[in-house]
């Protein structure tokens, strides 16, 4: 592998409010193919290029690029029932071996990442890693001509399950065939690892010609969550970008998201604060507005004005892991021993939603340990050395939790498990 490619740096943006839309699009059509929802997790690749795939069957990532190029909610639904194609079709699974374990140990070194990311505010978190394979070029299988035509025939008959056009998908097939112009140096990683026919095309187009929801118009709420969510994408993905498309004279709503994300990655809070409370004064009980202004506060040194923003953040999306983390994080950014049980409240019902991230576990380890509550804090600092593959750290922390938890305490069973989980993870740590 060229030096160039094990160089290459891959970012996982962590925003709840993009996640949420993501699954907005996704969850009627993995319901039509006979999937949980709750058993597909979304990952989002902070990448220009055009890109989106599956990995060991119930992981879907997403390229930003992808997501910012495509023009409206039916585009990026199109593309999500191609993908949910190749999940129920067990297409990964069809490979030849010798391409699933290279694939599948490049995927767990993705997963490992992701779940490491330090998402201390679900807007701006990022994690990078040094991956094996460069993202942008290489590291995607190309599938057979046979699986892609496969995953298109399944897709649309999720759409038309689902009652949704296919008329999205045909459109960003045809943005894939200008790139078909281009020399393959330039051409997006979507266009070489989802080859893109004639006969696929025109299978689309036939579809989309006889289909009976073909005119189904998109729901207006989908629209709007597009244009914010592409907003909000570009604005911390790219300032000066999106400084240029969203201009001052613009009060639109999705101008003025654009660029207080644009000034906040700037670091001009006097411009980017303005911004949110107009939005927030607009929609009052937003709950990603109050996140926007609620991390602005934070990341401004003011946690415990952020806490109130936070609070309605989490009224308007009960349940949302990113959120309630970031509201946990505010409370023990005050150093306030009142809010120690309100913080390790909210950290476990985040950590019931995300049990394989390893920020909640780190944060969960800090408000035990201001609490008085060794045990559990070492516990929890082994849960998190095991995310990460640090099998000494993982066995020294969960003895020490065997040791300091009351005798008897359920916990200590699970400080057990994880003892003998870390004796099978590799010297190395299975996600380094």
């Amino acid at each position: 592998m060229p030096a160039r490619a094990q160089q290459q740096r891959v970012s996982f943006v962590r925003d709840a409010e993009t996640e949420t839309i993501i699954r907005t699009y996704a969850t009627p059509v993995f319901r039509a193919a006979g999937l949980n929802p709750a058993d597909i997790t979304v990952h989002i690749i902070n990448d220009r290029s055009l890109n989106a795939f599956v990995a060991l069957g119930l992981n879907m990532f997403f390229h930003t690029g992808l997501l910012l190029r495509a023009d409206s909610p039916s585009q990026v639904i199109g593309v999500i029932a191609h993908e949910t194609g190749h999940i129920s079709g067990g297409h990964l699974a069809r490979l030849p071996q010798a391409i699933q374990n290279s694939w599948e140990t490049m995927i767990i070194s993705l997963l490992g990442a992701a779940a490491a990311a330090a998402a201390k505010s679900g807007d701006a978190a990022m994690a990078s890693i040094m991956a094996g394979q460069q993202v942008a070029e290489r590291q995607f299988l190309s599938y057979s001509r046979a699986l892609e035509a496969s995953a298109d025939q399944a897709g649309v008959s999720f759409l038309d399950r689902t009652q949704q056009s296919a008329r999205g998908f045909l459109e960003f097939l045809q943005i894939l065939q200008d790139q078909e112009l281009l020399v393959a140096a330039r051409q997006d990683p979507y266009m070489r690892t989802h080859p893109v026919t004639t006969e696929r095309v025109n299978f689309v187009r036939h579809f989309v010609e006889t289909s009976r929801y073909s005119d189904a118009p998109t729901p207006p709420a989908l629209i709007e969550m597009h244009k914010r969510m592409r907003a909000k994408l570009l604005g911390f993905t790219d300032p000066p970008r999106a400084l240029q498309k969203y201009k001052d004279s613009d009060t639109s709503m999705e101008s003025r998201y654009a660029r207080a994300f644009a000034y906040y990655r700037r670091g001009d809070m006097m411009r980017a604060i303005p911004l949110a409370d107009a939005l927030l004064a607009g929609s009052p009980n937003d709950p990603w507005f109050n996140e926007t202004r609620a991390q602005f506060t934070y990341e401004n040194g003011k946690p415990r004005d952020s806490i109130p923003y936070y609070e309605k953040a989490v009224a308007g999306a009960p349940g949302n892991a990113l959120l309630l983390m970031e509201l946990a994080a505010a409370q023990i950014a005050t150093e306030d021993k009142a809010l120690n049980a309100a913080s390790i409240g909210n950290l476990e019902k985040a950590r019931a939603g995300e049990p394989e991230n390893a920020e909640i576990w780190r944060l969960l380890a800090v408000a035990y340990g201001r609490d008085g509550q060794l045990g559990m804090s070492s516990l929890a600092q082994a849960e998190q050395a095991m995310i990460l593959g640090r099998r000494v750290d993982a066995r020294a922390f969960a003895e020490r939790a065997e040791r300091l938890l009351p005798p008897g305490s359920p916990h200590i069973l699970r400080a057990q498990d994880i003892k003998s989980a870390a004796e099978r993870l590799p010297p190395q740590g299975r996600r380094e």
